[in-house]
């Protein structure tokens, strides 16, 4: 099986190479740009599997299908799951967030490989993605949720929302009057319904809203501390490798 990663930061390319040699996949190439992939894609057969980054160095990845139609399955990596990954998952065979997990990629590989019909390889619509990436504020985002309090059907406002928070395999609103409230939606589905400008992942865990910031810290590792204005209950860490994103994301 022909692997191949296309990644503009070579260290994470050399980094997912090793991974994926412990998996017993050989990675023919690795590129890492989209004018390179271009290249490269006409002028040779093309991978059963790549390893696709999203933004690379001159433009979106997408850039690339625009000038070759390749029949490629794909899974996405991306440091920014801001972006709408709910509809990656229902069209590719699936996206891995960075830093890439070692279990997680397993796990792709092996949904790839019980999948995967070399006589069928699967079609993704690349134009309705791209439009979910680069046109978002045309999207419609939640503007509130519904929540079951005992007998009785609740409805809270975004902008009342502090964090929203995953705990014991359940997925919480934390609102500004310092209640919780259980959802049915999980992290991963709220990437397409919460709008990004207000609302910031920080780790696997926790979104905040920008609104509740109340103070920001140093922590250990290079690393961020979020306080919020009422929620107290777990320390909310913005992961090191989200902390530059993270800054982008409050200028």
């Amino acid at each position: 099986m022909k692997v191949i990663i296309i990644e503009d930061e070579k260290p994470s390319a050399r980094r997912l190479q090793r991974m994926l040699e412990k998996q017993v996949l050989e990675v023919e190439t690795m590129l890492h740009s989209v004018e390179e992939a271009i290249n490269w894609f006409q002028n040779n057969a093309h991978p059963e599997l790549i390893f696709l980054d999203i933004q690379l160095s001159d433009g979106l990845s997408f850039e690339i299908f625009e000038t070759v139609d390749i029949k490629s399955s794909i899974i996405f990596t991306t440091a920014y799951d801001e972006y709408a990954l709910q509809a990656f998952k229902l069209n590719s065979i699936d996206y891995l967030l960075k830093p890439i997990d070692e279990e997680e990629l397993e796990q792709a590989i092996t949904k790839f490989q019980s999948n995967f019909d070399y006589k069928s390889p699967i079609s993704l619509d690349f134009e309705d993605i791209k439009k979910l990436l680069v046109n978002p504020i045309e999207r419609e985002y939640k503007k509130r949720f519904s929540v079951k309090v005992g007998q009785h059907l609740k409805l809270i406002n975004v902008n009342d929302i502090e964090c929203v928070f995953s705990q014991n395999k359940g997925t919480y609103l934390h609102t500004v009057d310092g209640r919780n409230y259980l959802i049915d939606d999980t992290l991963e589905e709220l990437e397409s319904q919460l709008e990004p400008n207000q609302f910031y992942r920080v780790n696997r865990t926790f979104y905040v809203n920008v609104h509740a910031i109340s103070d920001m810290v140093s922590y250990t590792n290079s690393r961020l501390q979020i306080k919020l204005n009422n929620y107290n209950e777990q320390d909310i860490i913005v992961a090191r490798e989200r902390v530059k994103d993270f800054k982008s994301w409050l200028a």
